[in-house]
């Protein structure tokens, strides 16, 4: 599995849309500096996805979310990719039993197939919307994670890159 962070606020980026000839699509802004985070976690060799909304990135966070893709794939050994974030190398992170960690290189994002998971996201559940509160954020965050969670045939063909999906998982 690969794992990876994003970030979820108040703030939003008007993105190109459709509208009628010779309509110009009004689009609000909001420039409110206040952040939430999800967690995933992707296996593109299956599409499956697990995800968790956290209020911040640290080490005590990383380690309930591991115990949480540990606990739900228990009868899994699972090798968890990832790039190299300060709180995924503290020392007091917490690996569960049937998980090891191990590095993607530095600087190397197109690496991380979660990426695309967090581009359809923003894409999908987040273009041209402006919320007034936070809970507006995060209810829009588990309705989007929660449908991609419940495709994994999307997660599958949005992060497997093509030689990943031919390789049998026995030979990996």
């Amino acid at each position: 599995m690969f794992e990876d962070e994003a970030r979820f606020g108040r703030i939003n980026d008007p993105r190109r849309c459709w509208a009628p000839a010779g309509i110009r699509p009004i689009v609000g802004r909001r420039i409110v500096r206040e952040y939430t985070y999800a967690f995933a976690a992707v296996s593109p060799h299956d599409g499956v996805l697990d995800s968790l909304i956290l209020p911040t990135v640290d080490a005590e966070t990383m380690s309930f979310f591991l115990t949480e893709v540990a606990r739900r794939h228990p009868s899994e050994f699972i090798l968890m990719l990832l790039d190299g974030a300060g709180w995924h190398t503290a020392h007091d992170v917490v690996v569960p039993e049937n998980m090891r960690l191990a590095a993607l290189p530095p600087y190397s994002p197109e690496l991380n197939p979660t990426e695309h998971v967090w581009d359809l996201l923003r894409e999908q559940s987040f273009a041209n919307l402006v919320f007034d509160t936070m809970d507006a954020v995060e209810g829009q965050l588990v309705t989007g994670l929660a449908a991609l969670e419940a495709d994994p045939p999307r997660v599958q063909r949005t992060t497997g890159f093509p030689w990943i999906t031919q390789i049998p998982l026995k030979a990996i």
